[in-house]
């Protein structure tokens, strides 16, 4: 995913589905200097992690 996209789905007001290695997850923010983004698992806040945003799949 690019980092443009994944900055618009982090300020859409509607949950875009998103997908990490195939687990639906929530985008927190997007670090667009590294392209990274904080994510975690729907359902499971206390597993936040960073990944690469070429890592992530719009579904």
């Amino acid at each position: 995913m690019n980092k443009q996209r994944a900055q618009e789905i982090v300020e859409s007001p509607v949950m875009i589905d998103v997908t990490y290695q195939g687990t639906p997850i929530y985008i927190q923010n997007v670090d667009e200097h590294n392209e990274m983004a904080r994510i975690y698992p729907l359902g499971e806040p206390e597993n936040e992690q960073s990944v690469p945003l070429d890592s992530l799949n719009e579904q």
